[in-house]
């Protein structure tokens, strides 16, 4: 394979321990990550001349988001940005923000699979496909809310929000030779929110320490039909665990 040297696949959840049990018999949930962070404006200065100024292409106005309604179903929409540690929150508040009354698991994680775009240190499409399924894959086996956890949350009308709590450390990703890739890891908080059988919220927060890989260069593949273009940040892999920065 011409791509990096292997791709660490560890057994462990990205996920915590829900210190709250409800009613009796429940077993401690295990999580994910995490935060809803408004994406910050990437303005170009344009002073006019004798000539026409040419916007940058990779440049988006405060407030884009590749899909406007994701709040609506309990999930935080991706920031359309050139900008990585503003995509790096989001994206980690993704893979753990949602609402059981107001989407489905499979509807949740097709949403996460529109996040991710093919690993170009690999060169060849079939390679760079088969790279990113398997992110995907890895998502959905040791990262998020296990099937089982999440229809126990679904019991109780629950759902979790998800925080980046203070900086976000910024790291190389080996054999990367465009430079457009990192490694985001930071400190985040979620906060779980079930309901008893009369209805009554109760919430609590749980802290762990999560890593995205992030693509923010011109080879990045846009979601069709939105405002995104090649240039603006995309997942590549959610870790199992945190990565040294």
């Amino acid at each position: 394979m011409s791509g990096p040297q292997g791709r660490r696949r560890r057994g462990l959840t990205w996920a915590i321990i829900g210190g709250l049990v409800l009613v009796a018999g429940i077993a401690a949930v295990i999580l994910v990550p995490l935060i809803t962070s408004n994406p910050a404006p990437d303005p170009t200065d344009t002073t006019p001349t004798d000539t026409t100024p040419t916007a940058d292409p990779t440049d988006t106005p405060t407030g884009e988001f590749v899909d406007e309604t994701a709040s609506e179903r309990g999930w935080v929409a991706e920031p359309i940005t050139t900008d990585a540690e503003t995509y790096v929150r989001a994206a980690l508040a993704a893979a753990a923000s949602f609402d059981t009354t107001k989407s489905d698991r499979g509807e949740w994680l097709s949403f996460l699979d529109t996040w991710f775009t093919p690993d170009t240190r690999y060169t060849s499409p079939d390679e760079q496909q088969e790279a990113m399924e398997a992110s995907q894959l890895e998502l959905r086996q040791a990262v998020v809310l296990p099937e089982q956890e999440w229809d126990s949350l679904t019991r109780e009308d629950g759902r979790v929000e998800a925080k980046v709590e203070d900086d976000v450390e910024l790291a190389e990703v080996p054999d990367d030779q465009s430079g457009d890739m990192h490694i985001g890891t930071a400190d985040v908080t979620l906060t779980f929110t079930r309901s008893d059988s009369s209805g009554e919220e109760t919430s609590y927060d749980e802290q762990v320490t999560v890593s995205v890989q992030v693509l923010c260069g011109t080879d990045s593949v846009p979601t069709p039909d939105s405002g995104q273009r090649a240039g603006d940040c995309k997942v590549i892999r959610f870790f199992s665990e945190p990565q040294e920065p």
